[in-house]
């Protein structure tokens, strides 16, 4: 890949503006931040410190409670974020504008992902912050083990979500169907597989991810590997999506 595929300013410029005008896109962003931080704050609310291990066995884990609803905000996002370009011939307007294939699939990947690591990480801390003021003497702070690990990861783990699903979306061509199938893999696959197969649910790009928010490690990754394994997912379909664009007719 040469510099001269590379994502430059105005073409970045081009993709926020895209996003920004689209109101599916940018509502499935801010979507993101609600579902994500209001479910946690509600749940906190709702239950406080009342009932030991009501959000989860894991204390860490449990201060992102929403992150399950949040996620599917971020496949959303990136589904719709890329989809609109497979309607109505739109992607022959946007390769008369910036006729490189590669420098538009990459421009509009790097605004998906750098929107959704800023919305993630604004959502982490707000979300840990604002879930254990309910949580009384149970409650966790950011100077605990783990608990700036985990504002951060949440971050990382909602853009890899994003990327994941754009990537698909460009392999596809539907956001719609990448939306139908991606949203049942996340929340059901993992574990019909975990059961199955031993552990191996243990691999799937939500549960690996979300190692990184854990307290105590399960299972035979680390918060790193974990979140690193979900990095390689989100990698591939980013990688086939890249293929798929460069290959098939506008």
């Amino acid at each position: 890949m040469t510099t001269t595929a590379l994502p430059t300013v105005p073409v970045l410029r081009s993709e926020w503006i895209k996003i920004r005008s689209a109101r599916s896109v940018l509502g499935s962003l801010i979507a993101v931040f609600v579902a994500t931080a209001g479910i946690t704050v509600l749940t906190a609310a709702a239950i406080g410190a009342g009932e030991e291990g009501a959000l989860g066995e894991d204390r860490l884990l449990g201060a992102f409670y929403g992150i399950n609803f949040g996620q599917i905000a971020a496949i959303t996002f990136g589904a719709t974020a890329l989809a609109g370009e497979f309607r109505a011939g739109a992607l022959r307007v946007s390769l008369t504008a910036v006729p490189n294939r590669t420098r538009l699939y990459l421009s509009k990947v790097a605004v998906v992902g750098a929107l959704a690591l800023l919305v993630g990480q604004v959502t982490g801390l707000i979300t840990f912050l604002a879930g254990q003021a309910f949580m009384g003497p149970d409650a966790l702070g950011l100077g605990d083990p783990g608990a700036v690990r985990a504002v951060f990861g949440s971050g990382v783990y909602l853009m890899l979500i994003a990327l994941l699903s754009a990537g698909l979306t460009a392999l596809v061509r539907s956001g719609t169907l990448v939306m139908s199938l991606l949203i049942p893999f996340l929340l059901i696959v993992p574990f019909v597989v975990g059961q199955v197969v031993g552990g191996a649910g243990q691999f799937m790009p939500d549960r690996a991810g979300q190692m990184v928010m854990r307290m105590h490690a399960e299972g035979s990754m680390g918060p790193w590997s974990g979140l690193g394994v979900a990095a390689l997912w989100a990698m591939a379909a980013l990688v086939a999506g890249w293929f798929a664009v460069r290959r098939r007719d506008a």
